[in-house]
């Protein structure tokens, strides 16, 4: 993009949103820089300093002294002697994608033809505190905070407290002044520990480890700091002894009794970074400390130094970042969803972003109460978040942000899909499409049947289902038995073989196990567990069709308001002909046989999170069953165990919350075998 500048229609709306943008950033980095009492996420304040920061590169004229992108961090604290570093203090722009990485370095060849030749040394980027420690003749004299990055905060007596800082150096190195750059941070465990203790004593408890870290260097008594167990890994030497590349320093570093991250690799190119950054993504949680991303360092120093520094960083050094949980965007418009039951879902259209590793377009907003507890309207710049797998939704809106031009939004009066009437539900916040007939609801609870845990059918997704439905070949579920070959052909990205591996996929789910197909018929209030309840109680579709409402509610789990809506299911006149439409194209629904070989897992509750590796959730949930276990869907005071795989998702998080025993993979398959 060719850079603009200032005066100019476009430069004026620029020069409007750096403004804004300055102001907010300035307030969250003063509550979690100098209050450490952070007030949103540090990646929503990422993601608006890239917006800055971009801006700022399309329109140079708009940089100014005060800028966020222009300084390291906050004031130091007066409680502390001020210290000044021999050099200035860094930090790092920041990157989020391969193209920002590519961009980044053509940035650098265009200084210096030869500046990737020496390839690049990446550093995981440890969530805590920077330092800077003064060793004069081999003894440790000064251990300082990185403050605003010209001068920080003395806190030698706290930093000497932290058993991986050396008090004293190798012989190697005795004599003369020896500058040496960190981090300080605290472990997993630790901050868990902190936050139990404080919680006992009735205190707040902190928000992430890096705010803990941070409160903890700042102790005046430094007993407090010695009681937090904090550790150290040193990444910088400043002080010149021979090092030609930045792997050097830390070899060094390590020679000289300095704790140095083991994890930290050479990389000779972007392909071996990208390799690095992803890997390391994946497997975070197996480290005992967090990390947000990569630091990426050109490894020729002399390269490094000459390609110098722009505003707050250097040219040669950039942090990467792991995809954030949460980001900013804005609310491009507000549609209305209908689902399966009927109940309208307000959906924000958003400029598209990624978060954890997805490009996110939609986000939901609930519901109408949602809406008007968040205040959002339409042209708002919005915190998006998700967690696992969870649907993205709006977090928070950044009013301060606003412009005048946005626009409130009103529920609607009448069904989006079918213009028919709309009702909210009595005691809840849902609002209903009554219309029982309506194409919306109708169109959900097809996509429904075929999704994985009801029929599973892959080869026939929501846009083939659309154009089914605006065929006309398409009225019902039990319509999809009915298919040709020569119907499909007739549709987008259809051709021969793939209409006839939709239609055989199709065709050999008319033998379905009873728990399954109740799923899959979409009944409200009946998830997959609840549907395996009912089978195994029950088990055939013909007893649980005629069962009283009193007897419902005896079964496990089953409270009034799902006993009455899967009594009202089948007793109502559209369901009972569609289950005779079912028998009538050859639906097969076998009887419930218990599959339990054994006793072993009786009387314990199980939920399980994350990739598993040896097993797919389905089998292992289907393991447990056999061995007299039950499986819940969600984790509460009453579960056992949690299996947890890979990127476990907010069931972990609150197992952890509960302290309920959480297993690994091998665990789990160790108590079955």
């Amino acid at each position: 993009m060719t850079k603009q500048e200032a005066p100019g229609p476009m430069a004026g709306q620029a020069k409007q949103r750096i403004e804004k943008l300055k102001m907010l950033i300035t307030k969250y980095r003063y509550h979690r820089l100098v209050l450490d009492k952070p007030i949103i996420e540090e990646s929503v304040e990422d993601s608006l300093k890239k917006e800055l920061f971009d801006l700022e590169q399309e329109f140079p004229d708009l940089v100014t002294p005060d800028s966020p992108t222009q300084r390291v961090a906050g004031k130091p604290l007066k409680k502390f002697e001020k210290f000044t570093h021999p050099q200035r203090m860094f930090s790092f722009n920041d990157a989020f994608s391969e193209e920002d990485m590519s961009d980044w370095e053509e940035r650098l060849k265009r200084l210096d033809p030869r500046a990737a030749e020496s390839g690049y040394y990446c550093e995981l980027k440890i969530d805590g505190l920077a330092i800077e420690l003064v060793y004069e003749n081999g003894v440790l004299k000064i251990g300082a905070t990185r403050g605003d990055g010209t001068i920080g905060e003395n806190v030698t007596q706290n930093l000497k407290t932290v058993e991986a800082i050396p008090l004293s150096l190798d012989r190697k190195f005795t004599r003369g002044t020896l500058v040496v750059r960190g981090e300080v941070f605290l472990t997993k465990k630790e901050f868990e520990k902190t936050n139990k203790e404080q919680k006992k004593k009735g205190g707040a408890v902190y928000a992430n480890p890096r705010n803990l870290a941070a409160g903890s260097i700042r102790q005046l008594d430094p007993k407090i700091t010695a009681a937090r167990r904090l550790d150290s890994y040193a990444y910088s030497l400043i002080t010149d002894m021979g090092q030609k590349v930045h792997e050097d320093e830390h070899k060094i570093l390590k020679e000289l009794g300095f704790k140095t991250n083991p994890h930290n690799k050479y990389c000779k190119n972007l392909k071996e970074v990208q390799e690095f950054r992803d890997y390391w993504e994946k497997h975070r949680e197996n480290l005992n400390y967090e990390i947000d991303g990569i630091v990426v360092i050109l490894n020729d120093n002399k390269i490094f130094a000459k390609l110098g520094v722009v505003g707050k960083a250097p040219r040669a050094a950039i942090a990467y970042k792991f995809s954030p949980r949460e980001s900013t965007t804005k609310v491009r418009d507000i549609i209305v969803s209908v689902g399966r039951t009927g109940v309208l879902t307000p959906v924000a259209v958003l400029e598209p972003v990624e978060i954890g590793g997805t490009t996110v377009s939609r986000a939901t907003l609930h519901n109408e109460d949602e809406i008007r507890r968040l205040e959002v309207r339409i042209g708002d710049t919005v915190v998006v978040g998700r967690a696992g797998d969870v649907i993205p939704d709006v977090k928070k809106v950044l009013k301060e942000l606003r412009t005048g031009k946005e626009r409130i939004f009103h529920f609607p009066a009448k069904c989006p899909v079918c213009g028919g009437p709309v009702k909210r539900v009595e005691g809840e916040a849902a609002h209903k499409c009554i219309n029982k007939n309506c194409p919306g609801i109708k169109r959900r609870a097809i996509y429904h049947f075929v999704s994985r845990g009801a029929m599973d059918i892959e080869e026939i997704g929501p846009k083939t289902i659309d154009q089914l439905i605006d065929a006309g070949l398409l009225k019902d579920t039990a319509d999809f038995y009915l298919l040709k070959k020569e119907d499909l052909l007739n549709l987008e990205r259809f051709a021969e073989k793939s209409a006839e591996n939709a239609v055989n996929a199709v065709q050999s789910c008319k033998k379905i196990p009873l728990d399954r197909f109740i799923f899959a018929l979409g009944i409200p209030h009946v998830g997959s567990e609840t549907a395996l309840d009912l089978a195994r109680q029950f088990g055939t579709l013909e007893k649980l069709g005629k069962v009283k409402e009193e007897d419902l509610r005896k079964v496990r789990d089953i409270g009034g308001v799902v006993a009455k809506s899967i009594y009202e299911w089948f007793r109502t006149e559209y369901n009972q002909k569609l289950l005779k439409k079912f028998e009538k194209v050859g639906v097969r629904v076998l009887k419930q046989e218990t599959s339990e070989k054994s006793s072993k897992l009786k009387g314990l509750t199980f939920v399980f999170t994350g990739s598993l590796d040896a097993l797919t959730r389905e089998r292992a949930e289907e393991m447990a069953r056999e061995n007299g276990g039950d499986v819940s869907s969600s984790v509460g005071k009453e579960t056992d165990y949690v299996v947890a795989g890979e990127e476990p998702g907010s069931k972990y998080d609150r197992a952890k919350k509960l302290g309920v025993k959480i297993l690994s993979e091998k665990d789990f398959l160790s108590m079955v075998k």
